[in-house]
């Protein structure tokens, strides 16, 4: 049982749908997804990408992945956003989201970024678990604040 990660090639985008839809539905919001493989296409491979991921693969297909991109903050600078870990349930408790983490860790690293930041749900015991493993900080203190595109929109 061979795991291995490598970064994401557009031919790894409708896998990379795929376990996307999963966590979606792992977290009980499987109409949230509305982005395609055009979308992913144009805003990871062409002319200003503004994502990278990395896939891991086991048994011969795709499992996992991890995306991240680079943000500026205006207190540190350059700084990683790791969107999301998916690995598909099925293949959970090998060690592959630890791998794909340290990809995204390995990437912070060579770009020289001041922080490397992530979200998890208060209710993700699993998630919650490793990143205190690994000793992250868990900041209580800053809350999540959106805008939806019809809200932009609507934004006067």
């Amino acid at each position: 049982m061979t795991i291995s990660v490598r970064k994401g090639l557009k031919t790894d985008l409708s896998a990379a749908l795929g376990l996307i839809k999963e966590l979606a539905l792992y977290e009980k919001a499987p109409d949230e997804v509305i982005v395609t493989i055009e979308d992913m296409e144009r805003d990871g491979f062409g002319e200003n990408p503004v994502f990278n991921f990395f896939v891991a693969e086991m048994d011969g297909k795709i499992v996992g992945i991890s995306l991240y991109y680079v943000k500026y903050s205006t207190w540190k600078g350059k700084c990683i956003f790791l969107e999301d870990i998916i690995v598909t349930e099925r293949y959970r408790k090998h060690g592959i989201g630890k791998k794909l983490f340290d990809e995204v860790v390995k990437v912070s690293k060579e770009l020289n970024v001041q922080r490397l930041e992530w979200q998890v749900l208060d209710w993700n015991e699993p998630a919650i678990r490793f990143y205190e493993k690994i000793n992250s900080n868990l900041n209580k203190e800053w809350i999540n604040c959106k805008l939806t595109k019809e809200q932009i929109m609507k934004y006067q």
